[in-house]
């Protein structure tokens, strides 16, 4: 007898509107058993898929893609929509070379509407496919699928106002756990907050629902319960007033854990044939215990233990010794200060969150925001580390060149997960960060290849008076003895003097080259600059 007797009978998305409400209750069950034990051995986004299982479920039995298009916000959450939509055979295959992708994507599959892996893009993208669905008179609806922490972003605002004006029935379904990666911070989470339900209610709410849904007359009730409830709600709660003001009719906040509740909802919303936005409650990590207590270490995890949900991978890592190098240097001087997007944990600022918290800001995902907060803060005389990836720096171009740079300001750039960072692929991939920064007037480039040089450029660069990148890689760099003695800028360091073949290496790769160059009479040259090129 298979492990997963519903889930594997689900060829199509268009069996689960067959399924009774036993039935979705048990294929619940093995979605998340499926992904906690496929996500334990390869990796992958734990907590905010298990959070999204009855909403992707709901969403699927009410819509149908291909004709529809569901589009997903990064993508974090979409491997129960993988699951449900033919991919169930390859998903042992997550995230390894060859195998499903960890992200939407639509070379994968027909279903797929859109590739994402960046926040913010999904009511664009949804709002584009609507319009161009309408002028080729094609069937189907959109759906954009965001959460809580992409609506920080600017660009998920700029496409609401659009979107709101446009008229076109776009159906815009937040789901909001409070988190992004992390604990949600600002206004807009302020607000969610106002409009969301306790959690304390939700789950009152859940058991009594369960119970009078198990007779007719309870089924009755529920329905009227909850017709005037909604009446007495949109009558007294003001504080859906931000979406309604952008052109949207609000539903919710609801039950992101009922299927009836999500069916239901969403079939309003689509008789109403008009922009809305279905507000969702949901909790990250549901269903797992340890995903539940840590959600933000559960977001993204290498390969763990699932009874102790502990990791197997080493803790050692170049994020932690650029945050306790940072720490060292805040607490020597008053004027350093920390800037992050969403990213605290990930880029090594917690120490400095919690010893600095007075000179460290979580701006939320708002890169662009990010980078001219610091060159601000520059003008007015700190001295700021933004710490972002690689892939998600891109974002901000214009303000580094045109906030930072053409104003020749003090502002440190640690750029975090530079070069390949293997599985989550190439919308994560850090490869641009060179290409891009070498373009950028006045900008030195740092490429450290040793833990011990990291530390050294971070402080170089912070006792200077010019606008820096510091870019290292995920993992570990090498703990080599020498990689060429003191920093000075645009200055190649000779590791062994140059022959007839000579290796030139940066960052990470020097540690390959001493190595292949141990074999062979040939000179090494540590590239720690990428520009000024020596």
């Amino acid at each position: 007898m298979t492990d997963y007797p519903v889930l594997e009978s689900i060829e199509s998305p268009s069996r689960l509107k067959e399924l009774s409400d036993s039935e979705l209750a048990q294929l619940c069950d093995e979605i998340r058993d499926k992904i906690i034990s496929t996500v334990s051995k390869n990796g992958g986004h734990l907590a905010s898929n298990l959070g999204v299982v009855e909403l992707t479920v709901a969403l699927l039995m009410t819509f149908d893609p291909p004709e529809d298009s569901i589009v997903y916000d990064v993508g974090h959450q979409a491997y129960v929509y993988k699951l449900l939509t033919g991919r169930y055979g390859d998903f042992e295959s997550l995230r390894r070379d060859g195998g499903i992708s960890g992200f939407p994507k639509r070379q994968e599959s027909l279903y797929d509407a859109f590739n994402t892996g960046h926040a913010s893009t999904s009511i664009s993208a949804a709002l584009g496919i609507l319009r161009a669905k309408r002028r080729s008179n094609a069937p189907g609806s959109a759906v954009a699928l965001i959460g809580d922490g992409s609506l920080t972003g600017g660009m998920a605002f700029e496409a609401l106002d659009d979107a709101g004006r446009s008229k076109l029935p776009l159906i815009v379904i937040l789901n909001d756990n409070s988190m992004s990666i992390e604990r949600n911070v600002g206004a807009i989470s302020s607000h969610l907050s106002n409009i969301r339900l306790s959690r304390g209610y939700q789950r009152i709410k859940r058991n009594a629902v369960r119970g009078l849904k198990k007779t007719k007359l309870g089924k009755s009730m529920y329905s009227g319960i909850e017709r005037m409830k909604n009446r007495i709600k949109y009558f007294l709660q003001p504080n859906n007033i931000l979406f309604e003001a952008l052109g949207f009719t609000y539903i919710g906040p609801i039950d992101g854990h009922d299927i009836d509740a999500i069916v239901s909802v969403i079939r309003r919303a689509k008789a109403l044939d008009k922009p809305v936005l279905i507000h969702a409650i949901t909790k990250k990590g549901f269903g797992y215990l340890h995903a539940e207590e840590k959600p933000d270490e559960f977001h993204g995890i290498a390969a763990f233990d699932i009874s102790t949900g502990e990791c197997t991978a080493s803790a050692a890592n170049n994020s932690k010794v650029f945050g306790h190098k940072l720490c060292e240097l805040a607490a020597e001087d008053e004027r350093i200060c920390a800037i992050t997007a969403a990213m605290t944990a990930g880029t090594g600022l917690t120490e400095f969150s919690t010893r600095f918290a007075d000179r460290f800001y979580d701006v939320g995902i708002a890169e662009q925001h990010a980078v001219t907060l610091a060159a601000g803060m520059a003008v007015g005389g700190m001295k700021p580390v933004v710490a972002i990836y690689s892939t998600f720096l891109q974002r901000a171009y214009d303000q580094i060149l045109h906030d930072v740079c053409l104003q020749g300001l003090p502002v440190v750039f640690a750029v975090d997960r530079a070069g390949l960072v293997g599985e989550d692929g190439e919308t994560h991939q850090g490869v641009y960060d060179i290409a891009y920064m070498r373009t950028i007037p006045d900008l030195t480039l740092y490429s450290p290849a040793t833990v011990r040089e990291l530390e050294e450029m971070l402080e170089y660069a912070l006792r200077r008076s010019e606008p820096s990148a510091i870019r290292y890689n995920r993992g570990l760099l090498a703990s080599l003895q020498d990689s060429g003695g003191a920093i000075e800028r645009g200055k190649w360091a000779v590791i062994r003097e140059p022959r007839e073949i000579t290796l030139i290496a940066s960052g990470r790769m020097l540690a390959r080259a001493l190595q292949v160059a141990g074999e062979f009479d040939v000179g090494v040259i540590n590239a720690r600059f990428l520009k000024p090129i020596d």
